[in-house]
């Protein structure tokens, strides 16, 4: 019999407190083991207890659900820019795989009682098999009574009581297991930045103002679509939307043509940049599940629960910082860095490794054309490596205001190397990051198109 998920808060505190009791006290015996072994057997050791972690850390989110679920795979994705073991970090991908549907009687309840009426009286179709069960909520295709095909997306009941316990517990999880290893000050920024995301993600209105928003923004791209929403279906717990048609990138890429692969590739990393750099907000959940392939390379953007959104300045120093870098543009590059927030003053060796570590990663953009591919990425395995030096000094800092933007970022980058994308990123790249320069300038008008 699968175990039932505690939902009083002194439940899953007493599930998250074991956890951390057991993490901090297996790295504690690590610690002490090593003393007694040679450099290898203590690297090895140390893998095993990571791995053994990871999957108690998977096994009690997993069966928390809510917001520690959510965390959970929040924290596999930023895995670079926040420095989990990769062996954790691999582990705890899984529990994007991890919601079990939750029952449709309970869906059609929490439907009924949010929108006040029967839904046989709401919809003239309703299929009581979800499309898909998620940490925070479970969506089920339907039809409305004038014929239009909707998805209907429902929040997990009581969902939101358990946030604030459950990401309290975690920090201190990860606080006193030492699994990442930032100082307390970025870790606690980090906590709040999700905080904040995850409660709005909790927020129906605010998730149909997003779609609202990106779906006229992007209105210009006639490849890219956005479901728009049907207000009078909609409450804080319940989202009603077009139902866009389209494949998983699983099912997508064994069937589709090289010139298919080409333009998925083209419009992601086109609505990558125009998000950011025009319109200042970002879809910031880019796992491929919330994206949809259609048959001709078409593009269908899913699920803008997580949006970040950045102010004009903020935009237009990053775009310095970015642009130096590609540049070649050292000491610029080193300024604009400090007004990101990303360097403080520290020994010019931590300029060193900053400087070749940024090398790495703009390395697609110095070239006129880059192809990506599915075997070994040089850069990815580049930043594993020179991770252990950037945490050598903590004025090396990762700012909470870039969490969600290197995360999105990261997550375009895997999907267009599974699709083997040749782009021309360079000149896409200027283009964008000239225009938001221009803007916060003043010499180019907010929101016009980016030429």
């Amino acid at each position: 019999m699968a175990k039932r998920p505690p939902r009083g808060k002194l439940g899953r505190l007493a599930r998250l407190g074991g956890l951390t009791s057991r993490v901090s006290g297996s790295y504690l015996g690590q610690r002490i083991r090593s003393v007694f072994q040679d450099d290898e057997d203590a690297d090895a050791s140390l893998r095993r207890v990571h791995l053994e972690n990871a999957e108690r850390i998977v096994d009690t989110m997993g069966l928390l659900k809510g917001a520690a679920m959510k965390v959970g795979q929040s924290l596999a994705q930023v895995v670079d820019g926040m420095d989990l073991p990769p062996e954790m970090a691999n582990i705890l991908g899984k529990l994007n795989n991890k919601a079990t549907p939750i029952p449709f009687s309970l869906i059609k309840a929490s439907i009924e009682r949010e929108l006040d009426a029967r839904i046989d009286d709401l919809f003239s179709d309703f299929d009581e098999e979800p499309l898909g069960t998620a940490s925070l909520a479970q969506a089920h295709a339907a039809r409305l009574p004038s014929g239009e095909a909707v998805v209907v997306k429902v929040l997990h009941d009581g969902i939101e009581d358990s946030v604030d316990s459950d990401l309290s517990a975690l920090k201190t999880l990860f606080l006193t297991g030492r699994v990442l290893r930032r100082d307390r000050s970025e870790i606690d920024a980090i906590f709040a930045e999700l905080r904040d995301r995850l409660s709005e993600e909790l927020d129906y209105y605010q998730e149909a103002a997003n779609l609202e928003h990106f779906h006229r923004s992007l209105a210009d791209f006639p490849d890219i679509h956005v479901p728009s929403t049907h207000p009078q279906y909609c409450t804080e717990r319940v989202l009603t939307m077009d139902r866009l048609l389209g494949r998983s990138l699983d099912d997508f890429l064994p069937m589709a043509d090289r010139q298919a692969k080409q333009k998925a590739g083209d419009l992601l990393a086109l609505a990558f940049h125009d998000m950011f750099y025009r319109q200042r907000a970002l879809h910031a959940d880019p796992h491929p599940g919330n994206y949809l392939f259609r048959t001709d390379g078409g593009l269908g953007i899913l699920d803008f629960g997580c949006v970040k959104r950045f102010d004009v300045y903020f935009v237009a120093n990053y775009a310095r910082m970015a642009k130096t870098l590609v540049l070649g543009e050292r000491d610029a590059f080193m300024d604009a860095a400090q007004q990101v927030g990303i360097l403080t003053d520290g020994p010019a060796e931590s300029r060193d490794v900053l400087w070749s570590f940024g090398e790495l990663i703009g390395h697609p953009l110095r070239q006129e054309q880059y192809a990506c591919s599915t075997g070994v990425d040089e850069m990815t395995t580049g930043i594993q490596r020179m991770m252990p030096q950037i945490l050598r000094y903590p004025n090396i800092r990762s700012p909470r205001t870039i969490i969600y933007l290197h995360r999105s970022l990261s997550g375009i980058y895997s999907m267009i190397r599974r699709l083997e994308h040749e782009g021309r990123y360079r000149e896409l790249f200027l283009r964008h990051v000239d225009h938001a320069i221009a803007v916060a300038e003043g010499r180019r008008e907010d929101g016009s198109v980016v030429r």
